[in-house]
């Protein structure tokens, strides 16, 4: 099991910045490549962005390319996402997922741990 916790939404002026955070504990999370999410009300939960185990692969959806950035620190069991030029359009919740399947340089569709999520506002 791994359970996953993630912090630092709130509510952000457009154009303004996050920086999302998820840690990890359980099964070792340096074993998992790590996911974001996020879901809009009405709508369906979509991929923001990946990053491999190691960090040296990562991935990221065409909508955010540009303005997010995924990275991890293994020493911590976190994962973070910055970001940057934030739209209304980007109100959701994010959530972070552990996947332990094989990754080939697109994300695998497959996650197997998911946490709550941090609710992200973007409103003047």
């Amino acid at each position: 099991q791994v359970q996953l916790v993630e912090s630092g939404g709130g509510l952000v002026q457009p154009g303004g910045s996050l920086r999302l955070s998820c840690v990890a504990s359980g099964r070792t999370f340096s074993q998992y490549h790590m996911g974001w999410f996020r879901q809009a009300p009405g709508k369906e939960r979509e991929f923001v962005a990946f990053i491999s185990r190691t960090g040296t692969g990562t991935n990221y959806a065409d909508t955010m390319r540009g303005r997010v950035t995924i990275s991890r620190d293994n020493t911590k069991n976190t994962v973070y996402l910055q970001m940057n030029n934030l739209k209304p359009e980007d109100t959701a919740v994010y959530r972070c997922a552990a996947s332990g399947a094989s990754y080939y340089g697109t994300p695998p569709t497959r996650f197997d741990y998911w946490g709550q999520g941090t609710q992200v506002t973007v409103s003047s």
